[in-house]
């Protein structure tokens, strides 16, 4: 065996090593999501004596499932393509137009991604109060906007740098306008960016429980992190019910990234390049 053979056997050992720990904590969930409460606080690490699928019934119906996923699904889709539109739109505009008060906003963006949450958290949920503006989804998916904004703006100025103003030299002689060259010839060429914002917005906002703890008061306007909260802290005693909720609460975030991988690991390596 070989010196190179020998460093691929021990880099590829590495590799699944790191994956067998970083999947462990994941396995252990599904693996009690199973078991009876007793069973699961005698011993976590142990299989199944017999699989109770009827801890997913219980999780659903304890959770309120559905509404909290509805609200999730609501708040999630609205914010992110708001992001996304607002974000691309403005990234367009900086580096299409080299205004200095354009340079001016685009440092202070930059400067926001750098202000802890928790700073803002008190100030922000007081001024949303007293202008009765808490427990509306509507309130809650703007605050996600001015928090992912600066982020997306970041992302996009990169990507759109790399398009080549010549592809909209040709279009504005034919007549279009920047509008149209933008949704039409700009917005196309970006698909790799907007995959991987969409799946990092997505992550971010659907297991978000800080924020939505703090604007949704009301039981019916929960989402999905806030029912499980609540799920654990009438239902202690069943954890395995519990484990079964957080299952249902990931898998929708799970699929959404299995499908878009391919397009993830492109946007992240273009953007490497870029």
């Amino acid at each position: 065996m070989n010196s190179r053979t020998l460093a691929s056997i021990l880099k590829y050992s590495f590799m699944y090593l790191f994956l067998i720990v970083f999947l462990t904590p994941f396995l252990l969930i599904i693996m009690n999501s199973f078991k009876k409460t007793q069973q699961f606080v005698d011993n976590p690490l142990s299989w199944p004596e017999r699989f109770r699928f009827g801890n997913y019934a219980d999780a659903y119906e304890n959770m309120d499932f559905l509404h909290g996923f509805m609200n999730s699904l609501i708040i999630t889709v609205s914010a992110v393509f708001l992001i996304l539109i607002f974000s691309s739109m403005t990234g367009y505009l900086f580096v299409r137009f080299k205004w200095k008060l354009n340079a001016v906003l685009f440092f202070l963006m930059l400067a926001s991604m750098a202000l802890p949450f928790q700073v803002l958290m008190i100030p922000l949920v007081m001024l949303y109060g007293n202008a009765d503006l808490l427990n509306m989804k509507s309130s809650l998916v703007f605050m996600y906007l001015g928090f992912g904004v600066p982020f997306g703006v970041f992302t996009f100025h990169g990507f759109i740098k790399g398009v080549p103003y010549e592809l909209e030299e040709s279009a504005f002689l034919e007549g279009s306008s920047r509008p149209r060259i933008f949704f039409q010839i700009v917005l196309p060429l970006l698909k790799p960016v907007f995959v991987t914002l969409i799946v990092l917005d997505v992550l971010w906002i659907w297991n978000d429980y800080l924020l939505p703890s703090l604007v949704l008061l009301s039981p019916d306007q929960k989402t999905l992190p806030l029912s499980t909260y609540n799920f654990f802290s009438s239902y202690s005693v069943d954890y395995s019910p519990l484990m079964a909720g957080l299952i249902m609460t990931v898998i929708p975030v799970l699929v959404l990234y299995l499908f878009l991988q391919k397009q993830i690991i492109k946007g992240i390596t273009d953007g490497a390049l870029k």
